[in-house]
């Protein structure tokens, strides 16, 4: 009995400890309010993914097909506006960046994103698409609020403008990009928005099916019950 509660004590320290550590490292980012049954959204951060991601992060899990229907596009615009890498629709949205490379350019081969928004979270995607600014001593000119010493370039630096991190740790915009600040940050949770979706495709055909069984569960058991109240009925 001794020995099962300080196994128990050292678990919930543990667990204690794990926790204030996740909440320290949390503490700084800003909450991504994104909404998953936003067409809107979901089309435009798809629109930016293709045009400023692609290019070097894959998305493996996620055919072209899937996202027209999902995202309710035409087949036909998906193919004249979203398709660079692929000749059918049905194809996986990969890249012909080949590894080596892309470990040569950027000294690691840049990550496939399809999980990226499960495993990191969205308030960390969110972070670090708008925590960059500029860092002579880094080889891409920048750096990163959320991810120190980062080893990729800003490819969105066309549409946030270019930053730098003042003394007290926040971001101060030293020139203009193509959108405004409050434009860029939606723009931002739009392509946060479009990774959430693509992490978990079948999340709102899930949430729809979940509902649906714990109404029918609900009617059975009101059914179980006064069926076992008819058959006992006799007994009491």
């Amino acid at each position: 009995m001794k020995k099962l509660m300080q196994i128990i004590s050292l678990l919930v320290v543990s667990a204690t400890f794990n926790l204030a550590q996740a909440n320290e490292e949390g503490a700084h980012l800003e909450k991504a309010h994104i909404d998953p049954s936003n067409m809107a959204s979901l089309q435009h951060g798809a629109k930016l993914y293709v045009n400023y991601c692609l290019g070097c992060h894959s998305l493996k899990y996620q055919r072209y097909g899937r996202l027209a229907a999902d995202l309710k596009i035409p087949p036909k615009v998906v193919i004249d506006n979203l398709m660079f890498t692929g000749d059918k629709i049905g194809e996986t949205m990969s890249i012909h960046m080949p590894v080596e490379q892309a470990s040569n350019w950027f000294g690691k081969a840049p990550p496939d994103l399809s999980l990226m928004a499960r495993a990191k979270g969205v308030d960390y995607l969110y972070a670090y698409l708008k925590g960059f600014y500029k860092d002579d001593t880094r080889p891409w000119g920048v750096n990163n609020l959320a991810f120190k010493d980062v080893g990729m370039p800003h490819v969105l630096e066309p549409l946030q403008g270019i930053y730098a991190k003042g003394e007290d740790g926040h971001m101060v915009q030293l020139s203009k990009g193509e959108l405004t600040p409050e434009e860029y940050d939606e723009a931002v949770l739009d392509l946060v928005n479009f990774l959430f979706y693509v992490s978990e495709p079948i999340r709102s055909v899930r949430i729809a099916l979940g509902i649906k069984v714990m109404f029918f569960l609900l009617l059975f058991f009101i059914a179980a019950y006064f069926l076992k109240k008819e058959y006992w009925k006799d007994v009491h």
